[in-house]
């Protein structure tokens, strides 16, 4: 229905005002106008049907907003100065405010590392390797809410073989339930040298490797953990690059001293993998440092695969921890890695080794160690294992290969191996030293020709010796400085699912000097 007001709109209709007047003349043209009565509308106002509905429309929940007060000082205070740039100028303090909150409240550890790496063969060219080879390494990590770290890695080098590795962890702390251990990395090499070996398998002059993993520890109850997950890895330079590593373990805690261990993995290694994937945890991290090549021109990489199965009892006995472990294992394409080969066009280098493959290796094995701690200043272990190992199945080609330039890498259809590997860590409080010695002993390792007609020794070692000194004079605030200086000769690093002959079968590694500087805050 259309209301229609007519006092409103019939203009025959007049218009009576009512008032009081002073003089007693109620026609006198000086008195003062009468004031509108409640039921009568001022002159100018709008009597048109659309500010009728404008007057009596429902109320909006936008009418009902309210302007904040800083906004309306900082409009007036723009408008007094003729501008609105102060109104951007406060949200940008705002956002400025919140950003030196957030980094400033968070616990932020680092480290930053810069050093000096050389390569020597025989003890007499320690003086005379080449240091010019430069690192450096940052990393950062900080708390990722209350229960939870993330860790940012990366690290840069260059010479005649450029390369860097970037890498991200994020962790989380018990008492979750769940610990998740979720990694990635991507790392690249480009070499511009001129070693004919090295060119030939890279075609482009360049490499790159990128991984991914995820694990899940699962506390099922206080007395079962259940740790599974996988690793998924790609290697430009292979022809299958895809390359899967799962692994599953359980921890069965029958009493708060006496743990037994399972685990069942397959572990996929690539040729080469070291020079691109070093381990995230502790230890000096390192860019790649070498190149390397097929042993056999024009023939592809083959990855190594190493299906593993393994049992553990461990038992706690005052400040020591002794273990027994029982492991079988059956590996695929067992990698062999040779420094100091002489190719023709291609002479022996420390920057470059070249790889090969074995053949499918079936091992079973016992092993047993102790873990102890000494005045809370020495730490350390000792593990002996003894295999059984069946090498089977060399291709041909490879043979031929290996019988010229590593026969000793060449091993016997049924062999057995002895292996002895020790650990001690020390810390010196007095002089704020720290220092940390891997060493090992085995049967298996591959020996370079001998130059005459004498014996092939049986026994071989392999050693890592680190020494961090710190230095106060330099500290400062939070910030300590340390100087570091490491001398090794494994080529691999210690993992409980790896082949039993992958450190065995590099034949001759160098021994790699590190030097430099540590600045941790």
């Amino acid at each position: 229905m259309r209301r229609v007001d007519a006092a409103v709109t019939d203009p025959r209709l007049p218009i009576l005002a009512a008032g009081i007047v002073t003089s007693g003349d109620p026609s006198s043209a000086d008195a003062p106008a009468a004031a509108p009565t409640s039921g009568t509308a001022p002159p100018d106002d709008d009597h048109s049907e659309l500010a009728w509905r404008l007057r009596h429309a429902r109320r909006g929940v936008l009418k009902d907003a309210t302007v904040p007060v800083d906004l309306v000082d900082a409009a007036a205070a723009a408008d007094a100065h003729g501008t609105t740039a102060s109104i951007f100028g406060r949200a940008g303090e705002s956002s400025a405010r919140i950003a030196a909150n957030l980094f400033g409240n968070t616990p932020f550890v680092g480290q930053l590392n810069l050093l000096t790496i050389g390569s020597f063969d025989a003890p007499q060219q320690l003086f005379t390797a080449d240091f010019s080879h430069s690192t450096t390494y940052l990393s950062l990590g900080a708390p990722a809410g209350d229960h939870a770290d993330w860790t940012a890695r990366a690290a840069l080098t260059q010479g005649d073989l450029s390369s860097w590795i970037i890498a991200g962890e994020y962790t989380t702390r018990a008492p979750a339930r769940h610990r998740y251990d979720i990694g990635l990395s991507y790392s690249t090499q480009r070499y511009d040298g001129g070693n004919y070996a090295t060119l030939r398998d890279v075609t482009d002059g360049s490499r790159n490797a990128g991984a991914i993993s995820a694990f899940d520890t699962f506390a099922i109850s206080p007395a079962v953990t259940l740790t599974y997950g996988t690793r998924y890895a790609r290697y430009d330079y292979l022809d299958r690059s895809t390359l899967f590593s799962p692994r599953v373990a359980l921890t069965l805690a029958p009493s708060a001293h006496l743990r037994l261990n399972t685990m069942l993995s397959s572990r996929a290694t690539a040729p080469g993998a070291e020079e691109f994937m070093p381990r995230l945890e502790g230890g000096v991290w390192l860019p790649p440092q070498r190149t390397f090549s097929s042993l056999a021109s024009g023939r592809a990489f083959e990855a190594e695969r190493t299906n593993h199965m393994e049992v553990e009892l461990e038992r706690d006995l005052s400040a020591a921890t002794v273990s027994v472990r029982a492991f079988r294992q059956h590996v695929s394409d067992q990698i062999v890695t040779l420094f100091g080969v002489n190719l023709a066009g291609a002479p022996a280098s420390v920057g470059n080794y070249f790889l090969t493959n074995l053949g499918d290796v079936d091992a079973a094995g016992i092993g047993a160690g102790v873990r102890a701690a000494f005045a809370n200043r020495v730490h350390g272990s000792v593990e002996y294992s003894m295999t059984q190992a069946h090498v089977n199945q060399i291709d041909g080609d490879n043979l031929a290969y290996l019988l010229v330039f590593a026969p000793s890498a060449v091993r016997p259809n049924v062999e057995r191996i002895h292996d002895v590997a020790t650990s001690i860590e020390a810390d010196l409080p007095e002089t704020s030293t720290r220092v940390v010695v891997l060493y090992r002993v085995s049967t298996a390792v591959a020996h370079a020709p001998a130059a005459g007609a004498g014996p092939t020794p049986l026994l071989d070692t392999r050693f890592d010796v680190q020494v961090r000194q710190s230095l106060p004079f330099l500290d400062f605030s939070s910030a300590k400085w340390e100087m570091l200086v490491a001398v090794r000769n494994f080529f691999r690093d210690t993992a409980p699912d790896q082949s039993v002959y992958d450190e065995a079968l590099v034949m001759r590694p160098p021994k790699r000097v590190v030097g430099g500087l540590t600045l941790k805050f």
